[in-house]
């Protein structure tokens, strides 16, 4: 049975597609079939994060509109044995995506992948609530400043309201001068807990290496050298742990 992740923000910048990317690479490291579909019409990024721009024919709009079958909008990614990528259109003038046209699309990829990542649109338009609609658990990315704190908690009762119960949070963009303690600019990893109500599955500090490997095509989890890809297996550990309920398991800030 695959498992669909909706990856969102409540603006852009704070990360979305970069933890889309590394999310679906992660799993096809692991042995994974995985399948990762970029909602962003018009400004889509997943293909040049993999490094795929030159290869995208087909799109996701071609598929809704019954231009395609599914099958010839995916593209797949040759350094994993199975990772493959849906991109969205460059064109805003297709059709809307809606609830309906998800989940006929998930119903017809959900059988050949033990995991479908989606990276959805920011703000909170109908393509995006369709995506967080279908999935099994959602992700809410953030930054280490108050602006996107709200943001991600508005969010948060959004996808209450729409009856998205399986939510945490990632914090991404932490910086090591401001990781344990709060300045004037800055809120610390405690202020942020206070201020939301989903549970937080981890952070990722400001790195060069993850901003280098957006723009090479090459995911940062790739590096099997340094942190990075400890993380980044340890937050997926606790997402899984707030998709089986077992929310005790997550780690929360200590404070020290």
């Amino acid at each position: 049975m695959s498992v669909t992740i909706a990856v969102t923000s409540g603006k852009g910048g704070t990360g979305k597609t970069m933890f889309s990317v590394n999310l679906a690479a992660l799993l096809a490291m692991n042995e994974s079939r995985v399948l990762i579909i970029d909602l962003n019409t018009g400004l889509r990024n997943v293909d040049i994060c993999l490094g795929m721009e030159n290869q995208v024919i087909y799109d996701l709009s071609d598929v809704v509109n019954g231009l395609c079958p599914v099958d010839r909008a995916m593209i797949r990614d040759d350094r994993f044995d199975c990772l493959y990528l849906i991109s969205a259109s460059q064109d805003v003038s297709k059709a809307e995506i809606g609830y309906s046209d998800i989940v006929k699309l998930l119903g017809q990829v959900a059988p050949d992948f033990d995991f479908i990542v989606i990276d959805t649109p920011p703000g909170m338009g109908s393509d995006w609530k369709a995506a967080v609609k279908s999935s099994d658990l959602t992700v809410v990315m953030l930054t280490q400043e108050l602006a996107s704190v709200r943001d991600a908690d508005s969010v948060d009762y959004m996808l209450e309201k729409l009856g998205v119960k399986k939510r945490c949070a990632v914090i991404n963009r932490l910086r090591r001068e401001n990781y344990g303690k709060g300045e004037s600019c800055f809120p610390s990893l405690n202020e942020i807990f206070s201020m939301l109500h989903m549970q937080v599955a981890g952070g990722i500090i400001e790195d060069s290496n993850i901003h280098l490997s957006m723009n090479s095509g090459v995911p940062v989890v790739c590096m099997k050298e340094g942190y990075v890809l400890g993380n980044f297996k340890r937050i997926f550990m606790r997402m899984l742990s707030v998709l089986h309920g077992d929310e005790e398991s997550v780690q929360q800030p200590s404070g020290k």
